[in-house]
Parts: C-alpha cells; structure tokens; sequence
C-alpha cells in the first residue's frame, strides 16, 4: 500500500460518517497509520462501520 492510501472498504465507511472522517483527517500521521493498520483484522462490513465509529470515541 502506498503512503497516503487507505483501504477501500475503510475509505467507503469512513465517507458514511463525515464526523469520523473529520476526527480521523484531523488525528497525527501515525496514530492514523495505527488505525489503517488495524484495519487488516476487521473480517466484514458491519465490523468495519463500528471499527470507524470506535474513531469517535478516542
């Protein structure tokens, strides 16, 4: 994966909650790094809509 570049289905979740979107684009480039990495683990859709809205409450 290139830098900058986020997975798809992490991208498309993050675009159905424009206030993670915000939090996330507004987080330090490592600590976003981290979250994009953890996005390796999430197995399906409704898990992946819930690991953006855990975003909102860090």
């Amino acid at each position: 994966m290139e830098k900058g570049e986020i997975p798809i289905g992490f991208g498309m979740a993050l675009a159905m909650n424009p206030e993670a979107m915000k939090k996330f684009s507004d987080l330090p480039e490592a600590r976003q790094k981290a979250i994009i990495d953890g996005t390796h683990n999430v197995n399906s859709k409704s898990e992946m809509q819930q690991y953006v809205r855990n975003i909102l409450a860090e």
